[in-house]
């Protein structure tokens, strides 16, 4: 389902975004609905990243706090070992 959505721009930026349009072969409407989809999925990444970087610092804070940290050799020979029994 599609919804309508007004937008004003200025006129150097509907120029730009004709000119861009017809130079790519597209109408401006598929034009625009793609730039703003490129910047949702880019706002997208940035949040992932934003929750990827605070799970990190709150780990690394965990950490320091117990201090409790395996070297990961250690965690694949202690697991080989349960496995191979």
């Amino acid at each position: 389902m599609t919804v309508t959505t007004t937008l004003k721009l200025p006129e150097a930026l509907k120029s730009r975004i004709t000119e861009l349009a017809k130079s790519a072969g597209k109408t401006q409407y598929v034009f625009v609905v793609a730039a703003v989809a490129a910047l949702a999925a880019q706002a997208q990444r940035s949040e992932s990243r934003r929750d990827f970087v605070g799970a990190a610092l709150r780990a690394e804070e965990e950490i320091a706090q117990d201090g409790e940290v395996y070297f990961m050799d250690a965690v694949h020979r202690y697991s080989s070992d349960k496995l191979a029994g």
